[in-house]
């Protein structure tokens, strides 16, 4: 029997992988990738981070952790993969096993045979159908080429106004990228949110962070055309009229799988758009597997197929398929959390399993959530604070889903999270769990830790709380009930809600109980800065006979509406 003959398509993150693994696994096979860009294995999750000048080695993303740069000549070398660059596949020929081939630098075409074809073509960007779209200076932020083009607008000077298209993962890191360069950034956003995949409140608190930064933010506003000059972009106009003056527009409006290829050779293709596969990453041809960007895989917590097109989730997939494609069908990738993280200027926010709306979109009712805001670690130790969103299944109590956002170590939560989400853990499970505790890390009580109570409290009656949703629906419509804020009187001078609120600190409020509505059924609110002495307020006056009385979740840090100075 001869030597296997591997070929992979796409040479970016789930391809190299997939290439690396089998050579792992088997040192005889012959190996090819077919890249149609002329680099290999960019690490595209740090372009913003390049174009934005964290690092200026552009090399840095195509290298080893050593620092060695991963071109063709290094798969040779290292690992006897041969890599074709600047190559086209054309079509997949299934029943001969063979791909035909173009070179992109000399148009010559040549066929490469296959015992085993790992596709791993990717995404491509997701277009408006706008005017406009073909003028110098609108572009996307996904491949090298749009790196490097906006590398060098961002650091010559050229650009004094970026309009950012799309609220996103990918727009609000090109938003701090550019601020970062000294380019006035607007940031365009259809939906009424920054952030989709985070609820409202908690995208609205990363939003006030990116205007306090400078960015100015249009949620809720679509996109008309592009308008330019000589073939140059020099405006960008609103459906509402408006139009706003820019010398480049970056389109981060999502990404669709690349799926042509596939489609064309017969594969099967999911209701998404992306290759259908099983657990083994292996398409409807049993001598074809598929990873990466251009798949559909399983949402572990609603059982239901999405699109996750994640840096490490395509390593992760690239891996099984490598190791399947070798060894046959012995090693699975489940599915996904969709667990994601994001810097947006000095803040952090991410998300794992399921927010609350997209719960009760499939139709989930059975559900409770809780708000907490409190510092990521000592305030000796330089804490930062965190707002958290947690998500459970009432019944079993189960964790569905956690968000936070902040500037303190909004990472080591979500991974905590992502965990207990993947285990379905219960809040019980995390109520007493023992995490690592030394003050430069976290506090005794960890964020996470924390959240459980705070949900453990209010199943069992114990705190009455309210959104800040609620709460400003409430003020909004004319209904204010009782407030009470219970701050010190240096915070109160410094920052407060300015709906009407009563002042009460706390060390007060036993001697000032007739201040309050005689009406013990009155509906009263009680807050401070993060609800912690909020809920002691409750707590003094459900002892004193009153009924009504609620917590505002996560205080004043958490309340994501404009506030009085």
């Amino acid at each position: 029997m001869g030597k296997c003959k591997i070929v992979v398509i796409g040479g970016s993150a789930a391809g190299a992988k997939a290439a690396a693994k089998a050579r792992r696994l088997d040192q005889t096979a012959e190996i090819t990738i077919i890249q149609k860009d002329p680099d290999l294995s960019m690490a595209s999750c740090g372009y913003p981070y390049y174009v934005g000048g964290t690092f200026e080695n552009r090399n840095s993303l195509l290298a080893t952790p050593t620092g060695v740069v991963r071109d063709p000549s290094f798969f040779q070398k290292t690992k006897d993969i041969n890599a074709l660059v600047e190559t086209e596949c054309l079509l997949i020929d299934r029943e001969a096993k063979k791909i035909e081939c173009r070179s992109l630098k000399n148009g010559e075409m040549h066929t490469v045979g296959y015992d085993k074809l790992i596709l791993c073509t990717g995404a491509s960007p997701r277009r408006l159908p706008v005017p406009g779209t073909d003028l110098l200076g609108v572009t996307a932020l996904l491949s090298m080429a749009d790196t490097d083009f906006l590398h060098r607008v961002s650091t010559s000077g050229e650009v004094k106004n970026a309009v950012i298209i799309g609220g996103g993962l990918i727009g609000v890191e090109a938003c701090e990228a550019l601020v970062n360069r000294g380019v006035k950034v607007t940031l365009i956003e259809m939906v009424d949110q920054v952030l989709p995949m985070l609820d409202l409140q908690l995208a609205k608190l990363v939003e006030n962070h990116m205007e306090a930064k400078g960015v100015v933010v249009f949620s809720g506003t679509r996109l008309a055309e592009f308008t330019g000059e000589n073939g140059r972009i020099k405006e960008v106009r609103l459906a509402g009229g408006e139009s706003l003056p820019c010398d480049l527009a970056v389109m981060a409006t999502g990404v669709q799988p690349t799926v042509k290829l596939a489609a064309d050779c017969g594969l099967n293709i999911g209701q998404l758009g992306g290759i259908e596969v099983d657990k083994f990453m292996q398409t409807s041809d049993e001598s074809i597997y598929a990873a990466g960007d251009c798949v559909e895989c399983v949402d572990l917590i609603s059982g239901k197929k999405v699109l996750a097109p994640m840096g490490d989730l395509a390593n992760l997939q690239g891996r099984v398929a490598g190791e399947n494609a070798v060894l046959g069908n012995s090693v699975t990738f489940p599915g996904t959390t969709r667990t994601a993280i994001c810097k947006v200027f000095d803040f952090s926010a991410g998300v794992t399993g399921l927010t609350e709306k997209q719960a009760r979109e499939i139709g989930m009712t059975d559900i409770e959530t809780v708000v907490n805001a409190s510092p990521d670690k000592p305030g000796f130790m330089g804490a930062g604070l965190l707002i958290s969103k947690l998500l459970i299944e009432k019944s079993s109590q189960k964790i569905l889903g956690y968000q936070c956002t902040g500037n303190g170590d909004v990472s080591r939560q979500l991974a905590t999270a992502a965990m207990a989400v993947t285990g379905g853990l219960t809040i019980s499970d995390i109520a007493t769990a023992d995490l690592p505790y030394a003050p430069p890390f976290s506090l005794a009580i960890d964020h996470f830790i924390a959240s459980s109570h705070l949900m453990q409290n209010k199943l069992k009656g114990r705190m009455k709380s309210i959104s800040a949703e609620e709460l400003h629906q409430l003020v909004y419509s004319g209904n204010t009930p009782f407030l009470i804020d219970g701050r010190g009187p240096d915070e109160y001078e410094v920052l407060r809600l300015g709906i009407g609120e009563k002042y009460i600190p706390l060390g007060m409020l036993r001697s000032k109980l007739s201040e309050l509505p005689a009406d013990k059924d009155a509906e009263i609110v009680c807050f401070c800065k993060i609800s912690l002495r909020g809920y002691e307020t409750a707590l003094i006056l459900e002892a004193n006979g009153w009924t009504n009385v609620k917590v505002l979740e996560g205080g004043i840090m958490a309340w994501p509406y404009k506030r009085e100075k």
